[in-house]
């Protein structure tokens, strides 16, 4: 088996278990109570029109939450087909606060301590200090903290969110990757085209 075929069986596990869980919850909606459709109404939706809505977000939410492991899950298989000696979740003691009480590091290679982000859409302002904290703890422990997120956000807050971390990570003397950039670096890294996977699966 290859690493294509590897990376593959890889998605396909993902594709089965959120269809499942998909099905289980159109199955649990079935017997749901939707006394909350009476809103619905008077703002105008039928309550065939509710239970879609209701479904579809359901579906939406499995959906982004499996998109999201799918493709931390992938990068780091790709890390440690480069990086056999890669650790993965790695956590480090708050040396700052005690609150809370580690941080983590999702692919940790040597000196670099990679976290990974399929998407980051954030729009709350303490999400920087939070980053922050997490990425003066990883460099105060001696590592290079690089953010890898293949996915750039498309409303302006949150590209300033996004902005103002990349200058943050720049700041401390780490590494910030996104959208195309962040495929271009994992292909350098690694020597393999994760971005070529996905879009062969489109095909």
């Amino acid at each position: 088996m290859d690493k294509d075929e590897r990376l593959l069986k890889i998605v396909l596990r993902y594709r089965e278990e959120l269809q499942r869980k998909i099905k289980e919850r159109q199955y649990e909606m079935q017997h749901d109570n939707n006394d909350h459709y009476l809103i619905y109404n008077a703002l105008g939706f039928t309550s065939k029109e509710g239970y879609q809505i209701d479904f579809q977000q359901n579906v939406g939410r499995f959906l982004y939450k499996y998109a999201g492991s799918l493709l931390e899950e992938l990068a780091i298989k790709c890390i440690k087909e480069a990086h056999p000696d890669a650790k993965e979740k790695v956590k480090l003691p708050n040396t700052i606060d005690k609150s809370p009480k580690t941080v983590e590091i999702d692919c940790l290679v040597g000196k670099h301590a990679y976290e990974i982000k399929w998407k980051d859409a954030t729009t709350d302002g303490d999400h920087i200090k939070k980053e922050h904290k997490r990425v003066k703890i990883i460099k105060d422990a001696g590592y290079v903290p690089i953010r890898i997120m293949f996915f750039e956000p498309n409303r302006d807050q949150a590209i300033k969110i996004q902005s103002k971390l990349k200058k943050l990570y720049e700041n401390i003397g780490g590494e910030y990757y996104s959208g195309e950039d962040a495929w271009r670096y994992l292909k350098k890294e690694t020597g393999i085209d994760l971005k070529r996977l996905f879009e062969k699966l489109k095909e």
